[in-house]
């Protein structure tokens, strides 16, 4: 069942603050030769693709180029496949990697820490109980950054106690971005069809764009939390991470849907069945598109390969308007401190629900200031690299009124103000900007050192609006992507204009490497 376990954090408290087998039959990633991932046009028993995706991590996670982005395995996957497929379920037994902060049944829940190694719940989150009665099939739990990037600001990204370091795919010495790490990776790899992330600001978003995948974070309620490692009710979600809009959008009608123990699910207004229907006959003629010029950043290269995508979706009949925009700055700390309030009550809550880990009560954290405690009584393996200055701040921040109050002063700002005004006072369905730069070198004892003046993912992270990134092209062979936003529970129509611009599409993308990086010939 691989090995033991690691862990990841929320696409970035740290950002914030600043195949095996595809075939038309089953939808899987193509049996591999070598390590090079090839498509087949034949149907393929979901069994024997589930076995052929568990023995390409074993030689290429586990050996080889050692990427950590899987930590655990289910024995069991290709009879679930079969299964599944055999039942005519919708998703026939396409299989998932799913972050380790999302509770299965079969596997422990870590987030990447040692104080959860082994918090085996015997629950299915209930978007994993909607996978399942889809036809899905959990191969295993990926690596994240540890409690998904939110235990300090000097983290690494990709990295968890549990799973050591993720590494990327087109260049193993370059970082994954988080706090969905290994989930994109892994999907990069071809080691699924499919890997479910979650994000709070930027964890779906950023890996998925420079692992070179497509990534949906969804609007904060389409998709149950219950059961999921928390950080903040206000802005978690899950969300898909596959090698194409349609394949996420498969997947997002697959976990979606209402639960009486999350409140937000009951508050989305005409729930969409299928989130793939629409999208091959979508067109961009003659919709209107805002550029956010002021986020594009400040690397000619990614501007260079951004302009061209904006090229191709002109080409296709979009109309093109130029926006320079700066969101108001106070949305940022009020968010961090609704960050902080909400991680102490709900991780509390969280871990007040687990059973006792190995049946021994005392070796069960039950709040955050016990998860500070274990930390200090293993420094030598959770404080390492990075401290835990955030839990420790979450911990002392206690003052109810003037969490409420930067509660309502950030999800305003960060929808009424900011995304729904761009919407509207320039006439557009859509925004869009680059998602992040491309990937840096990792580097345990600096930290993280990606491009900040690069995206515009926190608005729509902060106000719970959908947010898509597609790739558009790389940076010397990292690749980049471009993010598509649109008004909150407007996330059919923003999938649907992910998909059509990944048909007008011209960029040739670049294919995993393995190896680590070198400049292009």
């Amino acid at each position: 069942m691989k090995k033991s376990i690691r862990v990841l954090t929320l696409a970035m408290i740290p950002l914030l603050l600043g195949p095996a087998l595809a075939s038309p039959a089953f939808g899987q990633d193509a049996p591999t030769e070598g390590d090079s991932i090839v498509l087949v046009e034949m149907p393929i028993e979901a069994g024997v693709v589930a076995e052929d995706q568990l023995a390409r991590i074993a030689r290429m996670d586990d050996a080889g180029p050692m990427l950590n982005a899987v930590i655990a395995t289910n024995p069991n996957a290709a009879s679930e496949a079969s299964a599944a497929l055999a039942a005519d379920l919708p998703l026939r037994g396409r299989t998932m990697l799913v972050k380790d902060n999302i509770e299965t049944r079969e596997l422990p829940t870590t987030a990447g820490s040692l104080a959860l190694r082994d918090n085996r719940t015997g629950r299915d989150a209930p978007l994993i109980a909607n996978l399942r009665r889809n036809g899905g099939v959990v191969l295993g739990k990926t690596n994240l950054s540890e409690w998904a990037n939110i235990r300090s600001n000097e983290s690494t990204s990709g990295w968890s106690a549990v799973g050591g370091l993720t590494r990327n795919p087109f260049a193993i010495d370059r970082n994954s971005c988080g706090s969905s790490s290994g989930s994109g990776a892994a999907v990069a790899a071809g080691f699924a069809w499919a890997a479910i992330g979650t994000e709070t600001n930027g964890s779906i978003t950023c890996p998925a764009s420079i692992n070179g995948i497509v990534g949906f974070k969804p609007s904060v309620g389409l998709v149950s939390r219950t059961h999921v490692v928390p950080i903040s009710s206000t802005q978690d979600t899950a969300g898909p991470m596959a090698r194409s809009v349609a394949d996420a959008a498969k997947l997002l009608s697959a976990i979606a849907g209402e639960d009486t123990a999350d409140p937000v699910t009951r508050t989305v207004p005409n729930r969409v069945a299928d989130y793939s229907q629409g999208l091959a006959e979508y067109s961009l003629e003659g919709v209107r598109i805002g550029v956010m010029r002021n986020q594009i950043g400040d690397d000619d290269r990614v501007r260079e390969v951004f302009e061209a995508a904006l090229a191709d979706m002109e080409a296709a009949g979009a109309v093109l308007v130029d926006i320079e925009f700066e969101p108001d700055s106070q949305m940022y700390g009020d968010s961090f401190t609704v960050l902080m309030f909400e991680l102490r009550e709900e991780m509390g809550r969280y871990l007040a629900s687990i059973p006792p880990i190995g049946g021994d009560e005392t070796a069960t954290p039950r709040n955050l200031a016990d998860l500070i405690a274990f930390n200090e009584a293993n420094a030598g393996t959770e404080l390492r690299w990075f401290d835990q200055d955030l839990f420790e701040l979450a911990e002392s921040t206690t003052d109810r009124e003037a969490y409420e109050e930067a509660r309502a002063n950030a999800v305003r700002i960060a929808g009424e103000e900011t995304l729904d005004v761009l919407l509207a006072d320039n006439q557009v369905r859509f925004l869009v900007a680059p998602t992040r730069g491309p990937a840096w070198m990792s580097d345990l004892v600096l930290g993280d050192q990606f491009n900040g003046s690069i995206g515009f993912g926190s608005p729509a992270a902060i106000a719970g609006y959908p947010h898509l990134t597609v790739p558009m092209g790389d940076v010397e062979g990292l690749p980049v992507g471009i993010s598509f936003f649109g008004a909150k529970w407007a996330d059919h129509d923003v999938l649907k204009a992910g998909a059509a611009y990944e048909r007008a599409r011209t960029a040739d993308l670049p294919e995993p490497t393995f190896e680590r990086w070198a400049p292009r010939d």
